[in-house]
């Protein structure tokens, strides 16, 4: 998985392949709400996992059944290939 920075404008056409996601301060940027916190809760422990096979984790906050992703891929200074298919598991699991 390519850990390049993506265009604007490559970045604008993979957003339309996504759900939801927009682009936040430079980031991939998606809230999930869940039925209650223990839903929020196991969907982040079951992404955490991937982000862990990944090596590439998310910036995220949790407040009762909401959960907030924001992606970027720190060491190529934006948004990669990588970001997406994180954004990808992200939709899948949810």
């Amino acid at each position: 998985m390519s850990r390049k920075k993506l265009s604007d404008a490559e970045i604008q056409k993979k957003l339309e392949d996504l759900n939801g996601w927009s682009i936040e301060d430079g980031k991939l940027h998606k809230e999930f709400q869940f039925k209650d916190f223990i839903s929020a809760f196991g969907f982040m422990t079951q992404l955490a996992l991937v982000a862990e096979s990944m090596n590439h984790h998310p910036e995220w906050f949790n407040v009762y059944n909401r959960v907030t992703i924001d992606m970027s891929t720190h060491d190529a200074g934006g948004i990669t290939e990588l970001d997406f298919k994180f954004a990808e598991t992200a939709d899948a699991i949810s």
